[in-house]
């Protein structure tokens, strides 16, 4: 199930919180991404919703690399 994150929401998580997620959502992009290779993909734009999602966590760890890791 693919969930559409806010921005706020990912603000709120740690840094280690939003490594893990990202290596997550790439996984779970991965998989979305054999199942479309196959045919048996049943909701193609979920792969934009992740691939979106990725984007937003790697601009906060941006964010607050640039910072200084002070959030």
């Amino acid at each position: 199930m693919v969930i559409l994150l806010k921005i706020n929401e990912i603000r709120e998580m740690s840094s280690e919180d939003l490594k893990k997620k990202i290596t997550e959502t790439k996984e779970q992009l991965f998989t979305m991404r054999m199942q479309q290779a196959n045919g048996t993909l049943e909701k193609p734009t979920q792969l934009k919703t992740l691939r979106r999602d990725v984007a937003k966590m790697k601009t906060v760890l941006k964010e607050r690399e640039l910072n200084g890791g002070n959030e």
